[in-house]
């Protein structure tokens, strides 16, 4: 483990080191248990199409301070239909690929295009058309997901925002809040359906897609494009490569 990875665990608990000590060696206690290193060499994902139909989540370019973006659809998410083509194993062990991937590909990506140390990710969470039946069902998914961000991949949330926020989010928001620590929900914005001008404050209108309020039109969807500086050759529908 690196020396910025030891630090996010310092940060996560104030700099106290004996409990950043406990929670790094349970973390790693974990990535043994969970075969971590196994997963990430040999895991496949051929129902990514299929998934994004019901349960869109994906990075998207970066954010104006150089931060990756990621952006998940739950307004999108069939439980009955997204069960049929996955489960909550393959959801969790795609996670944990991704946290990988933006620890070692993406944040060095946008570093290096930044022209300065990026460490963390700008989340947008869509809740447009969001069903409260449907989070139930699934958030055994989202807490055991929150869990492995906090507790495995702690520190990486720069900024989240949360749009399409409905006014039954309050119930379900008093949900998740229990899930996170106070310094994670104090980085989390809440925001209705007039969010356009608050996400264009943070990411450029040509790199944010145009059904959130942008002008990226990536081919076949941005969802799929997987664009961004860690995959320079993704041609994008705005003309980048």
């Amino acid at each position: 483990m690196d020396d910025p990875m030891l630090l996010r665990f310092l940060r996560a608990r104030k700099f106290d080191v004996p409990k950043a000590k406990e929670m790094l060696l349970a973390a790693e206690q974990w990535r043994r248990d969970m075969k971590v290193d196994e997963i990430v060499h040999n895991f496949n994902f051929p129902e990514k199409e299929q998934v994004d139909q019901y349960y869109p989540q994906y990075y998207h370019k970066m954010d104006k301070e150089g931060r990756p973006v990621y952006i998940e659809r739950l307004g999108k998410l069939n439980v009955p239909a997204l069960y049929e083509i996955t489960t909550k194993e393959r959801l969790l062990q795609r996670l944990i690929v991704e946290y990988e991937k933006f620890l070692t590909e993406r944040l060095p990506a946008c570093s290096t295009a930044a022209g300065h140390p990026v460490e963390t990710i700008c989340t947008i969470l869509d809740l447009k058309g969001v069903s409260l039946s449907a989070f139930y069902k699934v958030s055994d998914y989202v807490n055991e997901a929150s869990k492995i961000g906090q507790d495995r991949y702690p520190e990486c949330m720069g900024k989240f925002y949360i749009i399409n926020a409905p006014w039954t989010f309050t119930t379900v928001w008093s949900v998740i809040k229990r899930w996170l620590d106070e310094v994670t929900v104090s980085k989390i914005e809440i925001l209705g359906s007039s969010y356009q001008e608050k996400l264009l404050e943070a990411i450029r209108v040509e790199d944010l897609p145009a059904d959130l309020g942008g002008k990226c039109h990536c081919a076949g969807g941005c969802s799929l494009s997987d664009a961004g500086p860690w995959n320079e050759c993704q041609k994008t529908g705005n003309g980048d490569a």
